[in-house]
C-alpha cells in the first residue's frame, strides 16, 4: 500500500486519533524486534539456571520456525539475532533490535516475565508498547513451553553482541508509542485454543499457522486501523491475501483459481520445504521465509500446516484456470488480436518464452509454469508488475534445486509492453484474469523508484 493510500485510510479511522497513530506498527511487519494451547498467565521464571541440551534444541528449532534471526539478523553479513535490519515505510525506517543476551544492547537482562510480556503482549521493560512489526498479535497465541524454549535458546544458546541498536527513524506523530497501548486494546487476538472436534494433526498445523509461523501478518488483508482482518479461520478475510512491502502474499485458501485450491497438501509440504511444487516457484519475501525458517521445520509440522491449509474453505475468487482450453487468449479480456498481431505475445516471445515455455508449462524445478500458475490469476497484480520490473531469484535450500534467476526488464520494456505481456499471460493457455495496464505499471514503478 502507498503511503497517499495508507494516509486516506488513517484519516477515515472513526476511532480516536490516537488509535492511529498507533496503526502505523502494523504497516511495518517483521522490522521490530509445538504445541499446547497457550494461555495469558505469565510463567514461571527460568531464573539462571543452564537449560537441558533438549530444551535448547526445542528453543533452537522454535527460533527457526518463528523465524526470528531473519527480521534481527542486518543484511550482508550482518551477526545472528543482533538486529539492524531496516524496513522502509510512508512514515520513516523502523530498524529491528539485538535480540542477543548481551546485558547492555540485547536482552541481557531479561527475565522470563519481561521476554514474556515482549513477546505476549508487545510491551518491553519499563512499559514501552512495542511496534507490531514483531507480530506479538500471534505470538500471543504461543504455547508456554515454546514461549520458555525460545527463552532458553536466545539466552543461551545465541552469542552475546556487543551491538547498539540503530535508532529507527519515524516521523511524528507515529513515534508516539504510548498510543501503541489503545492499538493493542482493540486489536490483540484471543490466545490459541485446540479445537476438540478436529484431530491432532490439524490442530498442530493451525498453531503453527497461526503462532510461530505468523503466516496472516503477511496473507491477511488490513483493515481501518491496519489490523489484520482476522487471526483464525473463524474470519472470512484470514489469509485470504495481503501486501507487504510492495509484495503481494496470495490467498491461501481453498480457492481454485488464486489460491490453494488446486494443490494437494504434499505439494504445500514440499513448496515450504524447497520452495518448489507443482509447477510454483517461491518469490519475493517467502524466498527468504522458505530459506530461513520453513525449510528447517519436521516433515511432519510442514504435513500439519498443508493439512491445515487444505480445510480452510474458498474464499475471495480471482481469476480461474481451464486446462482444456488452450486458446492463446480469451475474447472475454478484450484481446481479440490474433497471437502474431499481439504486442503481448511478441514480447512473450522474444523475452519469456525461452525459460517459461510456448506452452507456459516452464520447466520443473527450474523455472515456474505460468498456465495456471495462482499467482498469475491473482486479483492484485503487485507481484506480477514487480517481478518483471526487478527480476528475483528462487530459494536456495538443503534438499530444494539450485537457485535460479531471473532478470529485470526496467530498462528493456516500457510500461506499455510490461502490461500487454502480462494481460497476454493471464488470458493465454486457460488462464483467465483480468488485464494490466500501462498505467497499473507505472504507479507501481513510481513506488519502487524504478
Amino acid at each position: 500500500m502507498n503511503s497517499r493510500r495508507l494516509t486516506r485510510h488513517l484519516l477515515l479511522l472513526a476511532l480516536p486519533a490516537v488509535v492511529a497513530v498507533a496503526a502505523v506498527g502494523e504497516w511495518v511487519l517483521r522490522a521490530n524486534a509445538g504445541s499446547s494451547p497457550a494461555d495469558t498467565t505469565r510463567p514461571s521464571s527460568a531464573g539462571d539456571t543452564a537449560p537441558s541440551a533438549a530444551l535448547l534444541q526445542r528453543g533452537e528449532y522454535v527460533a527457526k520456525a518463528a523465524d526470528c534471526a531473519g527480521c534481527h539478523t542486518a543484511p550482508d553479513g550482518g551477526a545472528p539475532y543482533a538486529g539492524g535490519l531496516g524496513m522502509g515505510s510512508p512514515f520513516g525506517t523502523i530498524v529491528s533490535s539485538n535480540i542477543t543476551p548481551d546485558p547492555r544492547y540485547g536482552i541481557g537482562r531479561y527475565d522470563l516475565g519481561d521476554f514474556e510480556r515482549a513477546i505476549r503482549h508487545g510491551i518491553a521493560p519499563g512499559g514501552t508498547p512495542l511496534y507490531p512489526a514483531m507480530p506479538y498479535p500471534e505470538f500471543s497465541k504461543m504455547s508456554d513451553e515454546d514461549l520458555r524454549a525460545l527463552y532458553a535458546f536466545l539466552m543461551h544458546g545465541v552469542a552475546p553482541v556487543a551491538k547498539p541498536n540503530a535508532p529507527s527513524d519515524v516521523a511524528f506523530p507515529f513515534n508516539q508509542r504510548w498510543a501503541l497501548r489503545f492499538w493493542q486494546a482493540v486489536f490483540m487476538p484471543k490466545p490459541f485454543r485446540a479445537h476438540p472436534d478436529r484431530d491432532e494433526q490439524w490442530n498442530r498445523g493451525a498453531y503453527l499457522v497461526q503462532s510461530l509461523g505468523h503466516c496472516g501478518a503477511c496473507h491477511t488483508p488490513r483493515g481501518f486501523g491496519y489490523q489484520e482482518r482476522g487471526y483464525d479461520e473463524s474470519s472470512p478475510r484470514y489469509l485470504t491475501g495481503g501486501i507487504n512491502d510492495n509484495w503481494f502474499a496470495p490467498n491461501l485458501t481453498g480457492e481454485a483459481g488464486s489460491g490453494l485450491g488446486r494443490l494437494g497438501e504434499a505439494d504445500i509440504a514440499r513448496f515450504l520445504k524447497t520452495g518448489h511444487a507443482a509447477g510454483s516457484i517461491a518469490y519475493g519475501s517467502m524466498v527468504e521465509q522458505i530459506e530461513d525458517s520453513t525449510q528447517y521445520m519436521s516433515d511432519e509440522d510442514l504435513q500439519a500446516i498443508a493439512h491445515y491449509l487444505k480445510s480452510l474453505p474458498a474464499r475471495q475468487q480471482s481469476g480461474s484456470y481451464d486446462p482444456d482450453n488452450q486458446t492463446a487468449q480469451a475474447q472475454t479480456n478484450g484481446n481479440r488480436l490474433r497471437d502474431p498481431q499481439s504486442v503481448g505475445f511478441n514480447v512473450y516471445r522474444s523475452f519469456c518464452a525461452r525459460c517459461h515455455g510456448e506452452d507456459g508449462k516452464g520447466i520443473p524445478n527450474v523455472f515456474p509454469a505460468l498456465a495456471g500458475n495462482p499467482s498469475v490469476l491473482a486479483k492484485d497484480t503487485t507481484s506480477l508488475i514487480r517481478l518483471l520490473v526487478e527480476g528475483g531469484s528462487s530459494s536456495a535450500t538443503k534438499s530444494g534445486p539450485p537457485r535460479q534467476r531471473m532478470p529485470g526488464f526496467a530498462g528493456t520494456l516500457v510500461d506499455a509492453q510490461i502490461g500487454q505481456v502480462l494481460t497476454y499471460v493471464r488470458s493465454a493457455w486457460g488462464n483467465d484474469a483480468q488485464p494490466i495496464s500501462g498505467n497499473d505499471v507505472n504507479s507501481l514503478r513510481q513506488t519502487l523508484h524504478k
